[in-house]
Order: C-alpha cells, then structure tokens, then sequence
C-alpha cells in the first residue's frame, strides 16, 4: 500500500503521483517515535496536485512538529472536479523529482487530510464493504489492521462482479 505521512517530502510525493494512478492515498502519522504508523485519513491525488501548483506552501523540514499555519490554502482553492493543465503538472512533478531542492523541501498535510474518512477492518465481511461502497459512493476504501495499521485498499473496481468471482474463484480453487 502506498501512504502519505502528515509531513511529506515534495521530491518524493511527486514521485509517487508520476509514477501511479490511484485516485487517493491513506495517510498516517507516528503518534509517539516508539510507535507504529497508523491511519489518519485520506487525501486525493486531485488535491495533491492542487497543492503542489502552490509552491510557496512547501517549507524546510523542521525539527519540531509545527509548520507554520500561514502558508495554509484555502479550502476552495484545492477542492476541483477534474485535473488541473496535465502538460503543466507534468512539467512541475518533472521538475520536484529532478531538482535537489527539493529533497529538502516538505508539505503538511494535515489540513488537507480527510480524517472523516471511513475504513474497514482486515476481516470485514465482503457483503457488508460492498453495501458500505453502495450506499456511500465510495471510490476507494482503506483497510485497517486491530491496531489501525494500514494493510490495503479496497477500490470500486475491486468489487465489480466479474474480477470477484474471479479472484474468489481462483483462491478457492484447490492448489
């Protein structure tokens, strides 16, 4: 599964969207240093890539947690329906992944952060994550261990009749 943090590198998020197509990501934090990742919430990659058009919220990793709340979009300015210039956007997670500058450069995503967010346990009926995807209109939905640990992501396509019966087909079948 690919995850966010709060606090993310540009380089590296620029890298994750160039290099995939999912439609959002789980992101998690470590509440304490001595302890495990765990789910925060979602973000989508259409309000990633509003925010990395945003240049001058990105900031130099700091020591201490805090980022400074200033630099914060507005809500209006990163909620959009479809992508923004894809050539521009190209052209911009080109240049985060190239440029060293960078590396050293981070985004906090807490704002931005959907901690509403549902997620279903491991071992979650199958029929009730379909009605839960159903009634909802969910896209995708994370799929959290006993300890709120990010294990997978259910998508809509996963759940499409012909791919499940494949897929419960060939795990049934006898090895």
């Amino acid at each position: 599964v690919r995850v966010l943090h709060l606090k993310e590198n540009i380089a590296s998020l620029a890298q994750l969207l160039a290099s995939t197509s999912h439609g959002g990501f789980p992101v998690v934090c470590r509440p304490k240093p001595d302890h495990a990742e765990v789910f925060q919430g979602t973000i989508k990659r259409l309000e990633l890539c509003m925010l990395l058009e945003n240049e001058h919220i990105f900031e130099p990793e700091t020591n201490d947690k805090s980022f400074s709340s200033s630099h914060t979009l507005s809500y209006e300015k990163i909620t959009v329906e479809k992508l923004p210039n894809l050539s521009r956007l190209t052209m911009l997670l080109n240049r985060y992944t190239t440029d060293p500058r960078y590396q050293q450069l981070f985004i906090n995503l807490e704002p931005y952060t959907n901690k509403s967010e549902m997620s279903v346990q491991a071992h979650f009926s199958l029929q009730r994550t379909y009605i839960i995807f159903r009634t909802l209109g969910l896209r995708h939905l994370t799929v959290v261990d006993p300890q709120n640990r990010v294990v997978g992501v259910i998508t809509r396509k996963d759940l499409m009749p012909f791919p499940l019966e494949e897929r419960l087909r060939l795990q049934l079948a006898p090895q």
